[in-house]
């Protein structure tokens, strides 16, 4: 097994091991800035229990090797945007010329530099703990402890994180950027290509292990009752990063049965229609559900979900009225884990 002493003193070990973050987590929890993924070296020292100068001592000593694992040094222009993005509002100290931003990878470095701090020990444990198994257990007894299979697990953790956090934090920052908006559009595209092709790797395996999702999740979907149907839209809407999701299940609600707000802020009011024997969403209920929402509840996003198809009337009527059609072979997607277009 690794000794402690080892980490402490070697830069190539610790960057061997320094993908393992979660250990973090396993002593205390790491408490993050509004973007989800940086804190400020007071946010460290806070996390080691130690003061803000044993952190900068370390920072002057090993700048090249913090640099490396995500430490930042901010100034000018890319200080104040993130100033106003992630200090303003939540009470941290403000930065006047420069400021340190510190990435999870960086936070583990700092811990194995640290020689006198508790916490940095606990988490030393558990980090070479993790190690020592990692390199024992063999590859066919880890196989046979996890039958639905390690990666796809890992994978499928993945496709979570960057539905319910990378994305959304995009879609906060694209909201309140300047400059950088075409760049921060790139990136989001990108990592929702990644979470696509995910999707599609899941569905590939489940057919190649005889399973047929699409029918699956048809069945599913037609099981339903129509107050299930508007329950199950509402997980998915809070999967894709949607919050104050409320499900009405009233009658008198003139056609909404849920509201919310995406994840960028926009408010969301969604028609679910999953009547039995229906192959179609008749114009009637769309137009009840346009006008509800688009000329009384004036929301941002009117979305019209259903298991089936929509009459060509009714497809109209959405066009003209700017409400956005979810139909069988979207909710079916959707219900896979492929995110909803329009919530991005």
């Amino acid at each position: 097994m690794i000794k402690e002493s080892v980490l402490l003193e070697s830069p190539s070990l610790r960057s061997s091991v320094l993908d393992r973050t979660n250990v973090l987590d396993r002593v205390k929890a790491l408490s993050l800035l509004p973007d989800g993924m940086h804190v400020t070296t007071a946010m460290v020292a806070t996390y080691f229990e130690v003061a803000d100068t044993v952190v900068n001592n370390l920072l002057s000593r090993h700048r090249q090797e913090l640099q490396s694992n995500g430490m930042r040094v901010l100034r000018g222009s890319e200080l104040q945007n993130f100033k106003e993005l992630n200090l303003s509002s939540y009470g941290h100290p403000q930065p006047r010329s420069a400021l340190a931003i510190w990435s999870r990878r960086a936070v583990l470095n700092v811990d194995m530099l640290l020689r006198d701090s508790e916490v940095a020990r606990q988490v030393r444990v558990y980090l070479l703990d993790m190690e020592y198994l990692a390199r024992t257990q063999p590859v066919d007894n880890m196989a046979s402890k996890d039958p639905d299979g390690l990666d796809a697990r890992i994978e499928q953790r993945i496709t979570h994180i960057l539905g319910r956090t990378v994305v959304p934090m995009f879609n906060a920052l694209i909201a309140t950027s300047g400059e950088h908006r075409r760049e921060l559009l790139e990136l989001r595209e990108d990592i929702e290509n990644v979470e696509r092709r995910l999707c599609r790797h899941h569905k590939r395996l489940a057919a190649l292990e005889g399973a047929a999702p699409a029918e699956n999740v048809r069945s599913t979907l037609k099981a339903m009752t129509w107050q299930a149907f508007e329950q199950h839209v509402a997980e998915l809407l809070r999967r894709d990063g949607c919050t104050d999701v409320v499900v009405r299940q009233a009658r008198s609600d003139r056609g909404i049965d849920i509201t919310g707000r995406t994840a960028d802020g926009r408010t969301v009011a969604v028609q679910c229609k999953n009547r039995s024997g229906r192959w179609t969403v008749p114009s009637a209920d769309m137009q009840k559900f346009a006008g509800a929402a688009r000329a009384i509840n004036r929301v941002d996003l009117a979305l019209s979900v259903a298991p089936c198809n929509f009459s060509h009337e009714s497809q109209a009527i959405a066009d003209l009225t700017g409400v956005v059609t979810v139909d069988r072979e979207e909710v079916e997607a959707w219900t896979a884990g492929v995110r909803l277009k329009a919530l991005r």
